[in-house]
């Protein structure tokens, strides 16, 4: 996948701190906010795909944490990323629900 080597970084901005692959740090400190302080786990997706348009990439990552698997899908354009997990539980819905949109805008 040469698209992906030149796209996709272990620590790429895309990734926020609301995402999956957080645990918490053993060093005991508490953030800002009073609670625990996490630390990023930089695992590489299991796959990966990069869709490209006039304006915008999409990227959809195929990961694993130890709460299961999850699609992770990014919207990246001109440089402002917006992320959405799935859980690989509700992927099926989710494509199903896809599908019914594409076949109803057909029809339009």
């Amino acid at each position: 996948m040469d698209y992906y080597s030149d796209s996709y970084q272990a620590n790429d901005s895309y990734q926020t701190g609301s995402e999956e692959g957080y645990r918490p740090s053993t060093g005991g400190t508490s953030g800002p906010g009073g609670g625990d302080s996490y630390q990023r786990q930089n695992s590489p997706p299991l796959l990966t795909e990069k869709i490209v348009t006039e304006r915008k990439q999409f990227f959809l990552d195929l990961k694993e944490n130890n709460r299961g698997r999850v699609v992770k899908i990014t919207e990246d354009v001109r440089g402002r990323r917006d992320t959405i997990m799935v859980p690989i539980e509700v992927l099926q819905e989710f494509h199903d629900a896809l599908g019914r949109i594409l076949d109803y805008e057909r029809g339009l």
